[in-house]
């Protein structure tokens, strides 16, 4: 199906959403920051549409994404910052200018020769813009789920060698951090009350999960889609278990044990 719509039929739609006497209350009333979250949230639901290989979904998702980018740039017209044809202009400058060897004169090798002049032209860029910081972790956006910045600072400290030689290391890491865990586990076990002990489970659980991004980096796995079919896995399991308890009164009021056992029917009929 081709759409008759464009993207001046969404602009319009926007500034009558936003229009003051006629618009909308609740898109009237939004900022850049309550919009926020909301733009986040749909290039998430991309990712799941993605990830569910549900096309008809992703169109719609696609399309509300698309509709994030319109509000912010209304927004931002309405103060006078840009429009939404500014936009389109700066990522279009943006995007040819990165590719020299598609949109100019320039060859690489390869895709790692052509990786690490996106990167140098990056670097040129914000120097530029007058950004001073010249470390090899500079660029990495501070707004990115915590998980996502872990495994890009670590991709960024690989590339000036700063990085374990295989999975190996990372594993024996990853016990080592463990046990520290434990330790900690221990000491806020002994003095509930010190907020020292908490600090220092925290910080040591933190370890753990950097060291298992760090762990998904070298099995070349994407930590957020493993993340997110844990989760699948995890609430497919829990509610097929809630069906079978159904029949015996339901989940609640169930020790740890009985749970337990609906939690193994639960896998066994998944492997059969």
């Amino acid at each position: 199906m081709i759409g008759q719509r464009t993207i001046d039929d969404l602009l319009e739609i926007m500034s009558a959403l936003r229009d003051p006497k006629g618009g909308c209350p609740w898109d009237k009333e939004q900022t850049f920051a309550t919009i926020a979250p909301y733009t986040i949230e749909e290039a998430y639901e991309v990712a799941d549409a993605i990830d569910r290989g549900d096309m008809a979904d992703l169109r719609d998702e696609l399309g509300d994404l698309l509709l994030q980018v319109v509000f912010h740039a209304r927004m931002a017209q309405e103060v006078g910052a840009f429009a939404f044809a500014d936009v389109v202009e700066a990522i279009c400058d943006k995007m040819t200018r990165r590719h020299p060897h598609v949109f100019g004169d320039a060859s690489f090798e390869d895709a790692e020769a052509q990786l690490a002049d996106w990167e140098a032209r990056k670097r040129a860029e914000r120097m530029a813009r007058g950004e001073s910081d010249a470390s090899a972790l500079a660029g990495i956006a501070r707004g990115l789920p915590e998980w996502q910045r872990a495994v890009k600072l670590q991709h960024k400290a690989a590339k000036v060698g700063f990085d374990w030689p295989g999975p190996d290391p990372v594993l024996d890491k990853l016990a080592e951090e463990i046990d520290e865990v434990r330790a900690e586990f221990d000491a806020v076990a002994a003095m509930s009350d010190d907020a020292a002990a908490r600090d220092r489970l925290e910080d040591e659980i933190g370890d753990v999960l950097f060291v298992c991004a760090n762990l998904a980096r070298h099995a070349k796995v994407d930590f957020g889609a493993a993340l997110r079919r844990a989760n699948r896995k995890f609430e497919r399991r829990f509610r097929a278990m809630e069906a079978l308890a159904e029949a015996d009164g339901g989940l609640v009021g169930k020790s740890l044990d009985v749970q337990d056992r609906y939690w193994a029917r639960v896998k066994l009929a998944e492997k059969s």
